[in-house]
């Protein structure tokens, strides 16, 4: 049976190819997804069938590519393979839009989450001429029903001149409630509060209306979404994890936590889906999540009942985990909420709820600035993403990685970070299977003791401490002690012998 239930709609059904050709070079385009879930993944495949033929006709053919975050190779994939991405923000993950980034062909913008769907709407980018939006149905009334993600679809969709939508057969029609759907945006002056007070408020509807004059294409699928696996837990991140409840546990003690802690933030990738998977092993029950994407660990709370209920703005599991939410949405409708990220990032929430946000990094230095998108201090890794958001705004921020990478040629902890993401401003707490640094209430250089101490590597240990040392000589022990002739060489001793280590 067709998922579109409005004749209006049924009546502007079409192929892939004939909608592709709606987008024309030089066009801003608004693409669903997030994290690898609700992205369109047909009309990009025929795009850039299309794109690949122009150039081979020796025309030009590129188009600024705008989502609320990472997609998938049906997307950013097979637009990037061809050359036809001018323009990319705010986050992604594929291997070949990260090489066109990093080889100059494709122009990268890494935002903040938060700020990429306002900034986009406001105009900062350009005009949006065209949004194409992943649905997993369209009722009768001529409402969206979304998918998997919400990202930034409604604020793409009212911005859009015109409208390409696709309609999938694969995500669950029990998805229908699960959304928070609060079509009240507006730009300074004219904003207002969100009135949310706590993760389990719902606020708007289960479904995104808009008006039908502006949809020009309807698409039919049925393709799932990119679901990657996660690695299995191993006794690093098992160790990592327990640091952090130790951790919890402590500031519950202390009287700094409540016994249920705060709502919980988990950032994307295998050790933060580890921490989640610890805390089934905790003390803490009744437990919230106000976060950007659901894992796996976090519906295994939720099974358990030591969650009771998880807002964010996308899903990011594993195949298993996408089919088993697939056949039990509508279990999971009264304990997941998907909102737009405009509300799931947005910092004013962040604060007022007291989120304790846990994310990974690629690099921490002493002083306990993180560098989290950029390998050697040059080439773009994935991006940002909403680590921002919730770092600089959390209750409580945590850092989570191995101590070291590539078998032990780089480590983890540096003297300088080669990119600065989260200064140390913002930074409460580093972990690695180590120890915790919690760097609360400490001075540049009792924060550089705490992190050596408890994070750094053996192999790695005695080379901080000698860095301390000649900072603090070079720099007449000045309040961030640092030797510039130094501070860098780590990284310059990696990119010449393949190793840190001396």
């Amino acid at each position: 049976m067709s998922r579109i239930a409005n004749a209006e709609f049924r009546s502007k059904v079409c192929s892939a190819e004939d909608a592709a050709k709606i987008i024309k070079n030089g066009m801003n385009v608004g693409f669903s997804g997030f994290t690898g879930a609700g992205y369109p993944k047909a009309v990009p495949i025929a795009l850039a069938a299309q794109i690949k033929e122009a150039h081979e006709r020796g025309e030009e053919f590129m188009i600024g590519c705008l989502t609320g975050a990472s997609t998938a190779p049906e997307m950013d994939g097979v637009l990037a393979e061809v050359d036809g991405i001018s323009y990319r923000m705010p986050y992604q993950s594929d291997p070949i839009m990260r090489n066109k980034i990093n080889a100059g062909i494709s122009g990268y913008q890494d935002i903040h989450l938060s700020h990429s769907g306002p900034q986009a709407w406001a105009g900062f980018m350009g005009k949006m001429d065209v949004a194409l939006i992943e649905v997993t149905a369209i009722t009768e009334t001529g409402e969206l029903v979304p998918s998997s993600s919400m990202g930034n679809n409604t604020l793409w969709l009212e911005a859009a001149d015109k409208v390409i939508l696709e309609v999938n057969s694969w995500q669950s029609i029990d998805l229908y409630g699960m959304h928070d759907v609060y079509q009240h945006n507006a730009l300074p002056p004219n904003r207002i509060p969100y009135p949310l007070v706590s993760a389990s408020d719902r606020i708007g509807t289960p479904t995104i209306k808009i008006d039908p004059a502006k949809v020009v294409a309807v698409v039919e699928t049925d393709a799932e979404d990119r679901n990657t696996p996660f690695k299995p837990l191993d006794d690093e991140s098992r160790m990592i994890a327990g640091h952090l409840l130790d951790f919890l546990s402590n500031e519950v003690k202390q009287g700094r936590l409540p016994k249920n802690l705060l709502p919980m933030q988990s950032g994307v990738g295998n050790i933060a889906n580890a921490v989640l998977a610890g805390l089934m092993e905790g003390p803490f029950e009744n437990l919230t999540s106000y976060t950007e994407v659901i894992q796996d660990g976090m519906v295994d709370l939720l099974d358990s009942g030591k969650m009771t209920i998880a807002s964010a703005t996308a899903f990011s599991l594993s195949p298993e985990y996408a089919n088993k939410m697939n056949d039990n949405a509508a279990h999971y409708r009264d304990k997941i909420i998907l909102r737009s990220q405009d509300i799931s990032n947005n910092p004013e929430m962040i604060r007022r709820l007291g989120v304790i946000s846990c994310n990974g990094l690629i690099e921490a230095d002493i002083y306990g600035n993180v560098n989290s998108t950029h390998i050697m201090g040059s080439k773009m890794q994935n991006g940002i993403g909403g680590s921002g958001d919730f770092t600089r705004n959390a209750y409580i921020s945590t850092f989570v990685t191995p101590s070291t990478a590539k078998g032990g040629a780089i480590s983890s902890i540096v003297p300088m970070v080669s990119h600065h993401d989260h200064t140390e401003h913002d930074v409460m707490v580093v972990i690695t299977e180590q120890g915790l640094a919690d760097l609360r209430g400490l001075s540049p250089a009792k924060r550089a003791k705490v992190v050596i101490d408890n994070c750094a590597h053996p192999d790695y240990k005695p080379m901080l401490e000698e860095y301390v040392a000649a900072a603090a000589k070079a720099s007449n022990s000045a309040h961030t002690p640092h030797d510039l002739n130094k501070a860098l060489s780590w990284h310059a001793r990696f990119l010449e012998t393949g190793t840190m280590k001396a």
